[in-house]
């Protein structure tokens, strides 16, 4: 056995005795309770969203073809970048293959060596790969803690500074203190960088997100990324903000400038989910209901947007929980350490917009029961 696998078999041994061994599962049925998806509005079997994915790939083709910089840009592209921009109050937006790379995208094209990157520690791993890859100097910050980002600021050297948060953030859930942010930006001429991914379609009146609904996405210090993954029912992701910072992302971010665009059909499906949300804003509000629900099955504190994080006494406690629920026909989400950054084993649940009150019931039977388990175990 060479020294390779020696390391990857011990490294596999490491993670069944941690319980945090990871296996890709095909989900053959369609009939359980889905708490653990991103399809936050429910749209992801829309049949307008579908039609408007297949129109798509009629008339643009199956994929791109190219870089969006030599022929796969297309008409869908815009269309799609000129709705997130409606939507959230933005000048501009610029669509990514996947969120992930918006992040990387944004994050490495914005900071170079004379630039102090200050990142929360709850950030998610797109984040803080972009940061790890950036040029700049990188320091992680306590999760909303505000006097941190303020005294990493004002002692810092460098000409330039990034601020960089979720506005909703993928594990626990909670919500940034944007506004404090943007006057710490704005004081030590700074720039702060928003993920919305979890946000939009979840926050506002009209579901445009943080960011639009304090009024902050047109800022000059202010840039954004999002998915399409989750309550556009996609796949892809999207910086918005100024005209200035889009046109430097088309000439210098690199996972823009060397990747294939976007899918049509994805940008299609894409913009279809924004016109049904358009058409019907009150899911924003069912979502939060489903939220509220939940949260309160659970006895955890009701969520800022649609992500509920239900702490676990351990690794096996959580995969233990998630069983329990699929007997049930419920499927649930765990984060387990490393993914967790408080290191602390979590359910993690997800509101949706298409469940049905006869679906709540019964979820917040089960998930009761859960917790009743988890507190005896």
């Amino acid at each position: 056995m060479n020294s390779f696998t020696q390391w990857l078999t011990q490294a596999a041994s490491d993670r069944d005795t941690a319980g945090l061994t990871r296996r890709l599962v095909v989900h053959k049925s369609r009939n359980l309770i889905d708490l653990a998806g991103n399809d936050y509005l429910g749209l992801r079997r829309d049949e307008r969203v579908l039609s408007a994915s297949i129109a798509a790939a009629e008339e643009f083709g199956a994929g791109a073809g190219a870089s969006r910089l030599v022929t796969g840009t297309w008409r869908v592209h815009e269309e799609l970048e000129r709705a997130i921009a409606s939507l959230t109050g933005a000048a501009t937006a610029l669509a990514f293959s996947t969120g992930y790379h918006a992040n990387l995208g944004v994050l490495t094209a914005l900071a170079d060596r004379d630039t102090l990157i200050i990142s929360d520690a709850h950030n998610h791993a797109s984040i803080v790969d972009a940061a790890r890859l950036a040029r700049g100097t990188v320091q992680v910050v306590p999760h909303k803690d505000v006097q941190a980002v303020a005294h990493a600021l004002a002692g810092r050297t460098q000409p330039r500074a990034l601020v960089v948060v979720e506005s909703i953030f993928s594990v626990l859930g909670d919500q940034a203190p944007l506004l404090e942010l943007l006057d710490l930006v704005e004081r030590h001429d700074a720039l702060l960088m928003v993920d919305e991914a979890h946000a939009i379609g979840v926050i506002g009146d009209r579901g445009e997100g943080m960011l639009g609904s304090l009024g902050m996405a047109d800022h000059e210090r202010v840039v954004a990324t999002t998915s399409l993954s989750k309550s556009l029912a996609a796949q892809g992701g999207a910086f918005f903000g100024s005209h200035i910072v889009r046109e430097h992302l088309v000439n210098t971010a690199r996972p823009f400038i060397y990747d294939t665009g976007l899918a049509p059909a994805s940008a299609g499906a894409a913009i279809g989910a924004l016109e049904v949300l358009a058409q019907e804003p009150d899911l924003v509000k069912r979502v939060q209901i489903a939220a509220d629900r939940l949260a309160t099955a659970c006895e955890v504190a009701h969520p800022d947007g649609a992500v509920l994080s239900v702490p676990m006494a351990s690794p096996h406690a959580a995969l233990a929980a998630v069983d329990v629920c699929a007997a049930h026909g419920i499927r649930i989400g765990c984060f387990r350490p490393p993914s967790t950054p408080d290191g602390i084993s979590r359910l993690r649940l997800t509101a949706h917009a298409n469940l049905s009150e006869t679906d709540l019931d019964f979820c917040a039977a089960a998930l009761r029961e859960v917790v009743r388990r988890s507190r005896h175990d």
